[in-house]
């Protein structure tokens, strides 16, 4: 059995995240919304230009935030990509909504902006966009076609955070965003995410649901005299320990991105010619998008392709993964009536997709192994 020796993600850190967690400690307040939350919210509205950002427990959280925010009812169709984590739309769902399920483009992996009109319906209530890998949808195309409709737009930024679409920033064009924190991304706390809002109108009714449906950060700036129950809501606040260790990497934010970038740049260009003489398809990035740096992906010509090399590179002692399985095609999501050839290009990328060890600290000997390894592979009969 072979010791896997280069994993498939490694938490980064930057150094000096245990120092801020003790100064949490020391200044007496580890629960929700201390010194250290305040000054991440402070640093991404001021970063990104949103009008508020509040941090939740989970990107998944954030979520749950906006479908709440959204009034969604049992009933209501949203509308998202196949080709996305389980949590984009599970958040839809437990309000009672119908997913409605759209397939992406065959080169970025976004949402598909000209399948979007059609499955518009007088039912629908939200479009939700993914920005897969840190690569921004065609958020021109999306934003016309919501707005003729009125429908509103969440970004879900788990993989983009500080990548930009046209010069601006993803995670500002719709109502509202959602980041992750989570140990995979960039820049991490282990658990963790953020709600970012762009329209003033949900600011307030954002703090009552996050702290437990009650209107205790007025209470806290002086408002009301007292806080009490006034909304649906719940426990959505993260510990400050976990903002604290969050600030340092925030703050460190040009130097990770730096990193991910080199070692983003190298498996391009170390793997371009074999990716062409194999009928492999590497990332595209449009000239208009800024990326994140997230994720490395290769997409094999063929499932079985896909898990020889899989086998290969664990062989050697290299952890590779595959990604999203397509939703409509989940136990759940046929339950919703989804059906094999719904998605016709996310349910090639189920099959095919393949991510390469990608972390912060990826050294250059490692990332040599990976390639030497994908080189040497020969598993293509």
């Amino acid at each position: 059995m072979v010791t896997v020796q280069i994993p498939f993600n490694r938490p980064g850190f930057v150094g000096s995240e245990i120092e801020y967690i003790q100064d949490a400690v020391k200044r007496g307040h580890i629960s929700g919304d201390g010194y250290y939350s305040k000054q991440c919210h402070a640093l991404l509205e001021g970063a990104l230009g949103v009008r508020k950002t509040l941090l939740t427990t989970s990107c998944t959280h954030a979520l749950e935030m906006s479908a709440i925010l959204l009034d969604i009812q049992p009933g209501d169709e949203v509308i998202c990509p196949s080709f996305t984590f389980v949590s984009t739309i599970n958040a839809y769902v437990l309000r009672g909504a119908k997913p409605v399920f759209v397939d992406v483009r065959a080169d970025t992996l976004n949402l598909d902006e000209t399948k979007l009109e059609a499955a518009i319906t007088p039912r629908t209530k939200a479009i939700l966009v993914v920005h897969y890998g840190g690569v921004g949808c065609e958020m021109d195309v999306i934003m016309e076609i919501a707005n003729r409709h009125n429908i509103p737009v969440v970004e879900d930024n788990a993989h983009g955070l500080f990548a930009r679409y046209k010069g601006q920033y993803l995670g500002t064009f719709g109502v509202m965003a959602t980041q992750s924190f989570h140990e995979t991304k960039n820049f991490q706390c282990g658990e963790g995410g953020a709600l970012l809002i762009n329209s003033p109108a949900y600011v307030e009714r954002a703090e009552i649901i996050r702290e437990k449906g009650t209107n205790r950060s007025r209470f806290f700036r002086g408002q009301v005299d007292k806080y009490t129950w006034v909304d649906v809501g719940s426990s959505y606040l993260p510990s400050d320990l976990l903002a604290a260790f969050l600030y340092a990497q925030l703050e460190a934010r040009d130097d990770i991105q730096s990193k991910r970038r080199a070692i983003w740049e190298r498996y391009e260009r170390e793997l371009g010619d074999w990716a062409a003489e194999f009928g492999v398809q590497l990332p595209f990035v449009p000239a208009h998008c800024e990326q994140a740096y997230h994720v490395f992906y290769i997409v094999m010509p063929s499932l079985e392709t896909r898990q020889r090399l899989i086998a290969h590179l664990k062989a050697q002692g290299i952890l590779s993964v595959f990604h999203y399985l397509p939703l409509h095609l989940s136990d759940m999501g046929k339950q919703f009536g989804g059906q094999t050839g719904d998605c016709p290009v996310t349910e090639r990328l189920g099959d095919c997709l393949l991510r390469l060890p990608f972390y912060n600290d990826l050294s250059a000997d490692e990332q040599s192994r990976v390639i030497d390894a994908i080189h040497q592979f020969d598993g293509w009969a």
